[in-house]
């Protein structure tokens, strides 16, 4: 195999100045899945660019596994391969079958669209509280101040934690998502130091919920079992984990990319102030064009052979979300420009976007997203009327998640 032209797409400084659309696109030129050099790490992989490679791949786990390396872009740092070993064993998205559909459905029991649909009235009163704090200021630092208050509130609430631990998690969860920032953490060390922190937390907070339970998606999870063996603390607290950074994260990110998408596309703003009803048109357009989760890897199982591409055992494989939602031959040619009608004209595109994924990893939480997302932006965009930005809209250093670090704005104030 030929090296590879392309910039890498496992480098860290690909993402500092947001993501790379025109790179991305010509990536996808060259085909479904490319195979790119790493020089700063050494593993060579495939990247998956494309939708019917990433379905592919996506859907079946036996040939391309999420467990044998894990199921992150990264390499492991040297030092720490006990520690990402312990956490393969444990966490859902690192698990393959037939392991991994026992585990999943203890979440997917806890997390019933009646438990999610119950939420609603008191997510948006949560929403409207936190357009409350910030709308008659006339200003606001976007991602912290309202993107990110949502998830958390909901997840806790979710998890039965209690609402003032809300800027610890908010705190926690960066700092190990994003232990690659110099701006949130000062090593791997604190990172990893502050996932024993969230796994203590969790044991703890699960011991009192086994003696006075407080939350119906706790009680279902520690009520789970796995081949007649009952969630103990330490799985409960590794489903802790996944639950809190995938839930926080993600909708948090989605929402703050959703409002700088609306800032660059001022007609396409106004349009949703006098038709809300196209609210949740434009929120599926936002989840395409900026999915929270960049990359996920797997890695193959055997020597495969796809469309004239020839994977060999033990190949790194990198799923990148991103450069598969602006497929052209599946959203259009126009699939790079952010058109908060296109679900008008692809009516299936709920369906057809990849940024919950396909296959057994599916996202178990994408209901609740979809919820949120289109609860805070139905109570803030009638309400923080002209937005625009007020500095530089700045980016986590990842090629994991996508999230923005801060974006300030202004915007007319309440009156």
């Amino acid at each position: 195999m030929s090296q590879c032209p392309f910039t890498n797409l496992l480098s860290l400084d690909t993402y500092v100045n947001g993501m790379p659309y025109e790179e991305l696109a010509k990536i996808r030129q060259a085909g479904s899945m490319v195979y790119m050099d790493d020089p700063e790490n050494g593993v060579p992989y495939w990247a998956v660019v494309k939708r019917d490679a990433l379905d592919f791949v996506s859907q079946n786990p036996d040939l391309f596994s999420s467990n044998i390396e894990g199921p992150f872009p990264m390499e492991v740092p040297e030092g720490e391969e006990e520690i990402q070993a312990v956490m393969h064993e444990n966490i859902i998205i690192a698990m393959d079958p037939p392991k991994h559909m026992k585990y999943r459905k203890i979440v997917r029991d806890a997390f019933t669209p009646r438990a999610v649909a119950n939420m609603e009235e008191w997510l948006r009163k949560g929403a409207r509280s936190i357009i409350d704090r910030v709308a008659k200021k006339g200003e606001c630092e976007f991602v912290e101040d309202v993107a990110a208050e949502l998830p958390l509130m909901a997840i806790l609430e979710l998890l039965g934690v209690p609402q003032e631990d809300r800027k610890q998690f908010f705190d926690w969860t960066n700092i190990m998502a994003f232990a690659d920032d110099p701006d949130l953490a000062t090593s791997r060390d604190e990172a990893n130091a502050v996932s024993f922190e969230v796994i203590a937390y969790a044991a703890e907070l699960a011991a009192k919920q086994r003696e006075n339970p407080t939350s119906p998606v706790v009680e279902a999870l520690l009520n789970g079992e796995v081949d007649g063996k009952k969630v103990d603390e330490e799985m409960f607290a590794w489903m802790f984990i996944l639950i809190m950074v995938g839930g926080n994260e993600s909708t948090r990110t989605a929402t703050a990319h959703g409002m700088r998408l609306l800032i660059e596309h001022p007609e396409q703003l106004q349009h949703l102030v006098d038709h809300p009803e196209d609210i949740p048109d434009a929120v599926e357009e936002m989840l395409r064009y900026n999915t929270a989760f960049i990359a996920m890897r797997r890695t193959a199982t055997q020597d495969i052979e796809w469309n004239g591409h020839n994977i060999k055992k033990g190949d790194k494989v990198v799923l990148h979300y991103h450069a598969v939602n602006h497929d052209e031959d599946a959203y259009g040619d126009d699939a790079m420009k952010f058109d908060i009608h296109r679900a008008k004209r692809l009516p299936n595109m709920r369906r057809e976007i990849r940024s919950f994924g396909i296959g057994e990893h599916f996202c178990l939480g994408m209901n609740l997203a979809r919820m949120e997302l289109n609860i805070i932006f139905e109570e803030l965009i009638p309400r923080l009327r002209n937005p625009k930005f007020a500095g530089d809209v700045t980016y986590m250093r990842s090629f994991f998640i996508n999230t923005i670090k801060a974006m300030p704005i202004t915007f007319d104030p309440e009156v």
